[in-house]
């Protein structure tokens, strides 16, 4: 079953949106997955040369090390043929535009159209995304922040004689696999994601793969620090853990692209929003907790957890408040959230290699808000 994927309705517009800032932007982060392999290269050879300046009495004592770059070789061009079905079909990937010229534009065209290093190892971040959300390396993580807000859900909703009458959103939903999983129970679910580069990627899980352990991918091949042995950078994992497509018939799931506070403007509409990991990526956390409150129906539940990361708080081209929680609990009881369950200090991790010898922990805020009838 394909998985619907809506956009933007200002993003519509077929005749001309190839040439739209909206556009641009479409081919750009095609050109991001394509920039995937030379760039990551280019970061081998660096140290593959420096390594041929050492003095021979250094070079011979590291043979080994030799022989793991090259193996890292192989990695890069494993995890770029994944990156090139990624984007193999992404140009009709929304129901209501199609990118008819992405495909099709010159060469000096699509060279224009340049990703930053930044831009490319943004690609990194997708791989570890995909073992987070879609494999058995990333199971102990995603449980330890999807089960509270699916246990929730199911206490609240899971008595209902129809849950497909029960409407979930889940913005922020990165690759779709916590949206997957309540819609698999039976709910009426929604994922919005704003970000391209993980949309492409979601696309290409959701409704490409027809099957389990289809594809193998090496995500740590590009971290070449804190490794205890040279084959945790090489090591390999499986995804989807779970078929995509085996999702029972009927089921109400689609992944929606675009800005949450853009799209989601009616009024009493969802019975829950779940956010993860998603709150503090607003300029205004305000504004989220605003549309939240705007869009649930009285009875409605916002399920939350996450930490106050605030994603723009360090760029100095961006705007942003960073309130401490206390102030944003305050505020979330003034717009009138009545707070009905909350829990501090739980430990998560997000996109972590277990094998490092460094790994970042979150002691998150899990809270369930009720928004009155």
């Amino acid at each position: 079953m394909d998985v619907e994927c809506e956009t933007d309705e200002r993003l519509q517009g077929a005749d001309t949106f190839d040439e739209s800032e909206e556009g641009i932007h479409f081919q750009k982060i095609i050109n991001t997955y394509r920039c995937y392999k030379p760039y990551s290269l280019r970061r081998l050879c660096k140290t593959l040369a420096y390594l041929d300046s050492l003095p021979e009495s250094h070079r011979e004592k590291l043979v080994k090390y030799r022989h793991h770059l090259e193996e890292l070789k192989k990695c890069i061009d494993a995890n770029y043929e994944i990156m090139l079905e990624v984007i193999g079909d992404v140009c009709q990937m929304f129901e209501n535009i199609e990118y008819k010229s992405c495909a099709k534009r010159d060469a000096k065209h699509r060279q224009a159209v340049k990703p930053t290093s930044v831009d490319v190892e943004k690609t990194y971040s997708v791989m570890k995304q995909i073992v987070r959300e879609w494999s058995d390396e990333g199971a102990m993580e995603r449980d330890s922040c999807f089960i509270p807000i699916l246990d929730e859900i199911n206490e609240r909703f899971g008595n209902c004689s129809n849950r497909h009458d029960v409407s979930i959103l889940v913005p922020g939903a990165g690759l779709g696999r916590l949206a997957y999983n309540i819609a698999v129970q039976g709910y009426t679910c929604q994922g919005n994601e704003y970000s391209l580069i993980m949309l492409f990627a979601s696309n290409f899980i959701l409704n490409k793969c027809k099957g389990s352990y289809l594809y193998t991918m090496y995500p740590w091949a590009h971290q070449y620090h804190n490794n205890f042995h040279s084959s945790d950078q090489t090591k390999s994992i499986r995804f989807p853990d779970v078929d995509p497509s085996a999702i029972p018939s009927g089921t109400d799931f689609s992944m929606a692209a675009g800005n949450f506070l853009d799209i989601y403007t009616e009024s009493n509409k969802w019975n829950c929003v779940a956010t993860c990991f998603f709150i503090d990526t607003a300029h205004n956390i305000l504004a989220y907790i605003e549309t939240i409150w705007n869009i649930l129906k009285p009875g409605g539940f916002w399920i939350n957890l996450g930490p106050l990361l605030y994603h723009f708080a360090d760029m100095p081209n961006e705007d942003s408040i960073e309130p401490s929680y206390d102030i944003l609990r305050e505020a979330i009881l003034a717009f009138g959230f009545k707070m009905v369950k909350e829990q501090t200090d739980v430990r998560c991790y997000y996109t972590q290699n277990l094998r490092s010898m460094l790994a970042y922990e979150y002691k998150s805020v899990y809270f369930v808000c009720l928004k009155p009838s």
